[in-house]
């Protein structure tokens, strides 16, 4: 079964709100994961919560997205 995200929500900070495909949602906080020139510009907090859902998981205008399934993951590490 393929995993996509189907909505995202910015909730604040660095932090989003995803709902997959196979019905999980949650909060995930993706402070730790902005670093290396693709993601380093993400610290800026107004490029951050300009994400969209694109191609089933987040992306951002300046090329940076993550895999769905990376996503997911860190959502149940979370819980």
């Amino acid at each position: 079964m393929f995993l996509h995200v189907l909505e995202a929500r910015y909730l604040g900070d660095y932090r989003v709100w995803l709902y997959f495909s196979d019905g999980t949602s949650g909060e995930v906080d993706l402070n730790g994961e902005l670093d290396g020139p693709v993601f380093g510009p993400l610290r800026d907090v107004e490029l951050f919560k300009r994400f969209t859902v694109h191609h089933h998981t987040l992306a951002w205008e300046n090329g940076a997205d993550l895999a769905p399934e990376f996503l997911h993951q860190r959502l149940r590490a979370a819980a």
